[in-house]
């Protein structure tokens, strides 16, 4: 091709060719096609999908309150530490809510350990640590050192452990080091019975771009409703007062099981509100319940941690605390009628008809019998030799052949 062609090629210009096809198959494959994309416009963009309305995120704040007591009435033999007498005793919440407050999310302690009466001195390591092990005729307690992964630092001397069989490091510490020992073993949590504790969660939120607040707690709602109701998601849809078992359980867990390593547990505060009716009446929240953690991890599961109650400078109360982390998620949006993306949904709309087009023209040119000749009926080259300005142009007219 000479450059001559290619500049010719290029300064071509096409213009649609509109051909009347007197086929029924064609025409009715066409109807369909177009019927199918303006179900799809009406019904999925703009009905379904609400194509008509103008949406606004949520901004949101939660607070919650917890209640409930609990008393681990068991004996003397079902506990595996030497001083049972520290667990049994009254919990209640400023016990088993650590923190107190926290932003989304609230802990509650199922299951813990106790090291009472700690005080700063020297002390054997625990024996249970392989860093920890020593040979008194083979020192290898570094003093000034800490022990890996251990409580304290060495002094440098091997001795008995508590248990006066391994010989471990002494360390200076928080003495008596902690045992780290569930009190009731591995199937049964010191706490199970805050299953029956409740949480009230105060929702607010706000629809910013239409100025529109709402709550999770209904304004019919008084101080009586709030103190016998307990959420179910059929009895008592409405309701802001969460059994904390009924929560584990729509998330498909077993409290029992989940109270002795802990976990985290997600509630979920879903908003989808049609602002084009009543708030106050249509625009509630729906709660749904899921665990985040794996169950079925091998290393390092459940969710634990330490603190510690102090009496003085020099003395404490360690305590490991095993539990749920309760996280309140919040998510939604609000919609409302605005005409710009209803024409912007009709006009896009409108373009996709065009597809019906491209696909009659796909079969009628390449899948039909009679293709050649609608090839040639669709397709003509207009070829025009240009003159002076005072003489006609001669104007030829050659169908285009399709290529085999």
């Amino acid at each position: 091709m000479s450059y001559r062609e290619i500049i010719a090629d290029f300064f071509e210009y096409n213009t649609p060719h509109i051909v009347h096809i007197k086929s029924k198959k064609v025409g009715i494959f066409s109807r369909v096609v177009q019927l199918c994309i303006v179900a799809y416009i009406i019904g999925f963009a703009i009905i379904y999908k609400k194509g008509y309305q103008e949406f606004s995120e949520i901004n949101s704040a939660v607070t919650t309150k917890l209640k409930g007591v609990a008393y681990p009435n068991f004996t003397d033999d079902q506990f595996l530490v030497p001083y049972p007498h520290v667990y049994r005793r009254i919990w209640d919440v400023a016990d088993y809510v650590i923190p107190p407050q926290e932003n989304g999310a609230f802990f509650v302690a199922t299951n813990v350990i106790i090291t009472p009466n700690q005080t700063q001195g020297i002390c054997a390591e625990d024996p249970t640590l392989a860093t920890a092990a020593c040979n008194p005729s083979n020192n290898t307690c570094i003093a000034g050192s800490p022990v890996v992964n251990g409580n304290g630092i060495m002094t440098g001397k091997c001795v008995k452990s508590w248990d006066n069989v391994t010989d471990v490091c002494e360390i200076r510490a928080w003495c008596p080091v902690e045992v780290n020992e569930l009190p009731l073993g591995n199937k049964t949590a010191l706490l199970a019975e805050s299953k029956n504790f409740t949480v009230l969660i105060k929702n607010s939120i706000e629809f910013s771009l239409f100025g529109i607040k709402r709550r999770n707690i209904q304004n019919n709602s008084n101080s009586s409703y709030l103190s016998e109701c307990h959420y179910h998601p059929d009895d008592h849809p409405s309701c802001p007062v969460f059994l904390l078992g009924t929560i584990v359980e729509l998330a498909d867990q077993n409290y029992d099981t989940l109270a002795v390593q802990g976990g985290v547990i997600a509630i979920l505060i879903n908003w989808e509100c049609n602002l084009d009716f009543d708030p106050q009446t249509y625009c509630n929240p729906t709660y749904t319940f899921r665990r985040l953690d794996d169950p079925y991890t091998k290393i390092a599961n459940g969710w634990n941690f330490r603190y510690a109650n102090y009496y003085g400078d020099a003395n404490r109360t360690l305590f490991k605390a095993y539990g749920i982390r309760f996280v309140v998620l919040v998510q939604g949006t609000g919609g409302k009628f605005n005409v710009v993306p209803l024409m912007l949904n009709i006009g896009s709309g409108l373009a996709l008809l065009g597809i019906s087009t491209v696909i009659c023209d796909i079969i009628v040119l390449y899948l039909s019998k009679s293709r050649e000749y609608y090839y040639e009926k669709k397709y003509m080259q207009v070829s025009s030799r240009d003159r002076d300005e005072n003489e006609e142009s001669d104007i030829v007219y050659e169908p285009i052949v399709p290529r085999r």
